[in-house]
């Protein structure tokens, strides 16, 4: 499969403008990258300049610091569907997570994988913030929950994607999910790395110099 086919071409800055959001499309258009990832206001722009393309619209969910009450994250979601997302990527409650709160957390993922149905659900670790036995755990978490993927990062935390925590994610889910590869992969080379484990999706701010390079 080509590296175009693995690219959530990916604007969730503060400060990104409509302007900017149009153009991520035009660029995911023009190097039939998989999928546009964008805060949950865009996600009806997205929608209507991907009108018409196989290009697939994700939506950040409770982002980046997992902390928002589940209802928030629940109405969230149930918002980027209705508004043309497929996707929905949310950040898990990383306190509760770390408060050994597992059935919340489960139950929250739970939840919104109830409200988005057959569309795709990825759940953000944030691993940057777990010790390696809390990722294991969240890994479990998010099987149990029914969660289509789990993923690294937000991009937003102090640290992005490590090839250490790729293979013990594959290492505990096994094929049972997919995995999405996200924060600090500017290249090819890295993002090759990352296919070559095992990866599904690689979420990136850089996919046209990855696909270029």
């Amino acid at each position: 499969m080509l590296l175009n086919a693995y690219i959530d071409h990916t604007l969730l800055k503060a400060d990104a403008t409509v302007d900017a959001i149009k153009q991520l499309c035009s660029e995911a258009k023009a190097y039939d990258f998989y999928a546009v990832c964008v805060n949950s206001y865009y996600v009806a722009l997205a929608h209507s300049e991907l009108r018409n393309t196989p290009i697939k619209i994700a939506s950040v969910v409770g982002f980046p610091l997992g902390a928002s009450i589940s209802n928030a994250k629940i109405s969230e979601a149930q918002y980027c569907i209705d508004n043309g997302a497929q996707e929905i990527d949310m950040v898990l409650n990383i306190g509760l997570l770390k408060s050994n709160y597992y059935k919340i957390v489960e139950d929250e993922i739970k939840a919104i994988k109830k409200t988005i149905g057959d569309h795709t659900l990825k759940v953000i670790f944030e691993n940057c913030y777990l010790t390696n036995d809390e990722k294991k755990m969240a890994c479990k978490l998010a099987v149990h929950a029914g969660a289509d993927f789990i993923k690294t990062s937000t991009g937003f935390g102090n640290g992005g994607a490590t090839l250490a925590d790729v293979k013990l994610m594959k290492n505990e889910v096994g094929n049972q999910v997919l995995i999405k590869a996200s924060g600090g992969i500017r290249d090819t080379k890295t993002a090759q790395q990352y296919i070559d484990l095992g990866v599904s999706r690689i979420g990136t701010s850089s996919g046209i110099a990855i696909v270029s390079s």
